[in-house]
C-alpha cells in the first residue's frame, strides 16, 4: 500500500521528486488540513508552514512522522507529537555555516555602514566631499547568545577579526571563549551581541530593555535567531531614545510584518528572515526534509531528529 503524505504548503520540486513513490497531498493554507479526506490514512506530514499545533496533529490518528522545515521548531507543538508517540524532525547542521556567515555579514554591514555608504554614492553626495567615519570590527568585543553549531561557527570566524569572544547560554561548555552566566553583565562588556537561540518560551523575551541599556548608544544587536527572543517594543523604544546604537534584524515579531518604525530608521539593517537563503543550504534542506521522510519508512530510523525525539 502506498503510504499517504501530507505537505502543509507547497514543496519545492526537489522534494516532491525525492519522494517519489509516496502519495504526497498539498495544502497552500495549513488551516485546510481540516479538510483533508480520509485524515485517518495520513501517516506523514511535511511541514512547510512553520506552526503546527495540538489540534492539526490530532486531526490526524495514524500519523508518525513531521518532517520540518528549518532547524528552529518552536512553532510545533512538541508535547502534543510526544505524546502520540509521533517523530519530528528538523533540517539541522545543514545551515550551520550560511546562518554564521549571514550573522557575520549583518555584524559587519553595520559596523562599516554599508547600506549608508551605497547611499552616499548614488545619491552623489561623494561628489559633494561628504564623508562619515565608521567602527572597525577588528579587536572589538562580541557576546554571542546562544553557542550551538551555529554560534561556534560564527565565534570562528570572529576569531580571524582578533574580536574576543563572550558567550551567553544554558550553561558553560568546553569552548576557548568565556561563558557569562549574567547575560546584562555581558553585554555591558560587549560592542554588538548576536543572538542565534531557538525560540520558544524559555527564551521569549530574553533580550530586555535592561540588556539594550547594558550594550548602551555605541552597541548593538544582531537577530539572527527569532524574533520571539527580542522585545521588540523595547528594541524600537531604546532606538528612538539612543540608549542602543543600531540593530541588524533578520528576524521579526510577526512576520512578515516589519513596524514601519523600524524600516524608517536609518541605523536599522532589515532582512527578510534569509539567513540560511542560499541555493546550496535551501537545497540541502529540501533534500534533507525528504530524506528523513524516507528514511523513516524504509528503515524506522530518521536522520536528524529533534532533540526530544532522539533516543
Amino acid at each position: 500500500m502506498t503510504i499517504r503524505l501530507l505537505a502543509l504548503r507547497q514543496p519545492p520540486p526537489p522534494v516532491m521528486e525525492a519522494l517519489n513513490g509516496y502519495h504526497v497531498e498539498v495544502v497552500q493554507d495549513p488551516t485546510a488540513a481540516w479538510e483533508v479526506d480520509a485524515p485517518q490514512e495520513v501517516r506523514g506530514l511535511v511541514n512547510f508552514a512553520g506552526s503546527l499545533d495540538r489540534e492539526t496533529l490530532d486531526r490526524f490518528p495514524a500519523l508518525e512522522i513531521v518532517s520540518h522545515m528549518g532547524v528552529g521548531y518552536d512553532g510545533v507543538d512538541v508535547q502534543a507529537a510526544l505524546e502520540r508517540g509521533i517523530t519530528v524532525t528538523h533540517t539541522r547542521d545543514v545551515l550551520n555555516a550560511d546562518v554564521a556567515n549571514f550573522a557575520f555579514l549583518m555584524l559587519l554591514a553595520a559596523s562599516r555602514e554599508y547600506v549608508r555608504q551605497d547611499t552616499h554614492v548614488r545619491s552623489g553626495a561623494w561628489e559633494q566631499g561628504q564623508t562619515q567615519l565608521t567602527w572597525s570590527l577588528e579587536g572589538k568585543t562580541v557576546g554571542i547568545v546562544g553557542l550551538g553549531r551555529i554560534g561556534r561557527n560564527l565565534a570562528a570566524k570572529l576569531e580571524a577579526f582578533n574580536v574576543t569572544v563572550l558567550y551567553h547560554g544554558r550553561g558553560k561548555q568546553d569552548v576557548p571563549y568565556e561563558y557569562c552566566p549574567d547575560l546584562v553583565e555581558m553585554a555591558a562588556r560587549c560592542r554588538a551581541l548576536v543572538l542565534l537561540l531557538p525560540g520558544g518560551p524559555e527564551t521569549d523575551h530574553l533580550i530586555t530593555a535592561d540588556v539594550m541599556n547594558a550594550l548602551g548608544p555605541e552597541g548593538g544587536l544582531v537577530n539572527a535567531a527569532r524574533g520571539s527572543v527580542v522585545d521588540q517594543d523595547a528594541l524600537i523604544a531604546a532606538l528612538q531614545d539612543g540608549r542602543l546604537g543600531w540593530a541588524a534584524l533578520d528576524v521579526f515579531a510577526d512576520e512578515p510584518h516589519v513596524p514601519q518604525v523600524l524600516r524608517d530608521m536609518p541605523n536599522v539593517l532589515l532582512s527578510p528572515h534569509a539567513a540560511s537563503a542560499t541555493v546550496e543550504t535551501r537545497g540541502a534542506m529540501f533534500d534533507l526534509v525528504a530524506q528523513n521522510i524516507r528514511s523513516y519508512f524504509e528503515t524506522g530510523k530518521t536522520l536528524t531528529p529533534i532533540p526530544e525525539c532522539d533516543p
